[in-house]
């Protein structure tokens, strides 16, 4: 399995699951950024000639957007699932007592989800707290049908640019979190065998007026610094100015920009699964693929 992250900045699940803990009663007032894009998301599927009868929004937060997707679907059924127990109970209560939107806690990379079991995996800003996506793509390929769609954003290595520049002027230690480049994406669809993968950037910025505020707005939506490498403790008073004064050279008129590279994903299940095993990698499928090829015609 490749990982484009070393070990020191892959995300800590204890902290990833703590943070958005903490962060599901205040997550919708400050999540605008991620409410925009998911919506983005779910306009992608427009485009897209596809009767799901079993859906999963990986990654489900509150369940916005896991709600927008039933109102979407609604002979379907949809469930969410997501690391924070929170987050969970959050997207249960939003469904209304006519009808209860179904939510798991579960790790990304170990789905309860039967093979072959889900016809669309829709997943928004997810893959980042994640670490290596290969672990991810491959339950993804796991559980969907033969034919079924994979759907997602994530965030690229530009995102925060200025908040990293700024803390690299105070030390070496990593403040925030890293994300992995677009091109190691695609590449993990591919070893995850999904078929015609395609993805796209969109870049967006947020403008603060300080950097305070910006970090006061990440730690609400609990996308502070989860990396395995954090500095431990409380982060000194003149560290934090002199990182305050490192940001403050970014400043056009009256307000801090904070810079989003968000990739936006999809790739699909083959229709016939391979298996692939052994150190030769020898590629297996059943005999149900094979179709008998047809009598060649007269010759010309």
């Amino acid at each position: 399995m490749n990982d484009p992250l070393p070990p020191a900045t892959r995300p800590d699940a204890r902290l990833v699951r703590a943070a958005f803990d903490a962060a599901a009663a205040r997550y919708d007032d400050c999540a605008v950024l991620q409410r925009e894009v998911g919506t983005r998301l779910l306009e992608r599927l427009d485009l897209v000639k596809l009767v799901p009868a079993r859906v999963l929004d990986l990654g489900c937060g509150t369940g916005l957007h896991t709600r927008a997707l039933l109102d979407r679907y609604p002979q379907a059924l949809v469930c969410g699932a997501d690391l924070a127990p929170a987050m969970c109970a959050r997207t249960r209560a939003r469904s209304g007592w006519f009808r209860r939107l179904r939510a798991v806690c579960a790790d990304a990379a170990r789905l309860p989800f039967a093979d072959d079991s889900l016809d669309l995996v829709w997943s928004n800003f997810t893959l980042q707290w994640c670490g290596a996506p290969d672990a991810v793509f491959a339950e993804v390929r796991r559980v969907l049908r033969p034919g079924g769609l994979f759907l997602f954003t994530t965030l690229g290595p530009d995102t925060l640019r200025e908040l990293r520049a700024a803390w690299a002027t105070v030390d070496d230690r990593p403040h925030v979190n890293d994300f992995t480049d677009m091109h190691d994406v695609g590449d993990a669809l591919v070893r995850a065998r999904l078929a015609d993968p395609v993805l796209d950037v969109e870049r967006f910025t947020l403008t603060y007026p300080d950097v305070l505020a910006l970090m006061r707005e990440l730690k609400a939506i609990g996308a502070h610094n989860v990396l395995d490498a954090r500095a431990r403790g409380l982060t000194g008073r003149g560290r934090l100015a002199a990182m305050s004064a490192a940001y403050e050279r970014e400043r056009r008129d009256g307000v801090l920009p904070a810079s989003y590279e968000v990739v936006y994903g999809h790739a699909w299940a083959p229709a016939q699964k391979l298996s692939v095993d052994g150190p030769g990698g020898v590629a297996t499928f059943p005999l149900s693929g094979l179709r008998r090829r047809p009598p060649a015609g007269p010759a010309a």
